[in-house]
């Protein structure tokens, strides 16, 4: 394998994303669904991811309780905490793993609308049901719901050190670690300076830190990938992180200036359409 750097961002968004599905010949049959957020129940039916984790939705999607011992649901009133019963499975099992071992109460950020879809502010993802963001503080108590409506969270990092700052501790780590051990996890997203730290800090087995990636901003919270699940054969599956820890060159590579820019930069491209199954799952009634 050649050097591996820090790729552009068109190859950023591939490797955070995947590839978009092909959208089925029908997609003007259902150009006029209502928007995923406009919907507030899931679609009926056995619960299925279909496309991609930045192009698709979820059927079958079920409400993660926002009040429930050893973790709270934050955001409520965005109705973005729904997602695959595989998710809602492994957030349950992961909160009380952090309950066991005394880290904290854990606090769960977005993961999708209740049919999925894209979006309007935050994320280009956690469309399918299988993306969670969970915020690093651990200390925070149970917060009543009021109290629960807010971003403000410590970040982790010193962002003008490019390393970890003080809020980062044990316990921390403890939790992406622990984040990391369900064989149905398939990436986890981090600020590099939240990477660096854990490869410096783990003195075992560094096996379990491929799954951990480098990402821009997550200086408060992780995101953490599930895998397609078996039989679900609408999920697109993405392409497995690159072999290794990532502890070497391709994590210091997220560390050197971006190359310099020549010429006017380009302009975005608009996201693609959603697939018409997606669309067509978003027209059943709400």
């Amino acid at each position: 394998m050649g050097r591996l750097t820090r790729p552009t961002v068109p190859g950023l968004l591939v490797l955070l994303l995947g590839t978009p599905p092909a959208l089925a010949a029908d997609t003007h049959q259902h150009s006029h669904a209502p928007a995923p957020e406009t919907l507030r129940n899931p679609a009926k039916g056995p619960p299925e991811p279909i496309g991609g984790y930045a192009n698709g939705c979820v059927r079958g999607a079920e409400a993660l309780p926002g009040d429930v011992h050893g973790y709270q649901v934050l955001n409520l009133s965005r109705h973005r905490n729904y997602g695959h019963p595989e998710l809602i499975a492994y957030l349950k099992a992961l909160a009380g793993e952090v309950e066991r071992e005394g880290l904290g109460i854990l606090s769960i950020g977005d993961m999708s609308m209740p049919r999925g879809g894209r979006m309007k502010t935050g994320h280009a993802s956690h469309q399918m049901g299988l993306d969670v963001d969970i915020w690093f503080a651990l200390d925070l108590g149970r917060l009543p719901l009021p109290a629960r409506e807010r971003e403000d969270f410590a970040t982790m990092v010193d962002a003008k050190a490019q390393r970890v700052n003080s809020n980062f501790g044990p316990a921390q780590a403890r939790l992406v670690k622990l984040a990391a051990a369900a064989p149905n996890v398939t990436r986890i997203f981090v600020n590099p300076a939240i990477k660096l730290a854990l490869c410096e800090q783990e003195t075992g087995d560094k096996e379990w830190l491929q799954k951990v990636r480098p990402w821009f901003g997550h200086a408060a919270h992780l995101h953490v990938r599930l895998a397609c699940p078996a039989g679900a054969s609408q999920c697109e599956v993405q392409e497995p992180p690159p072999e290794g820890d990532g502890c070497g060159e391709e994590l210091l590579s997220w560390f050197k200036p971006p190359p310099p820019v020549t010429g006017p930069p380009a302009a975005p491209k608009p996201p693609p359409p959603p697939p018409a199954a997606c669309l067509a799952l978003y027209a059943e009634p709400d």
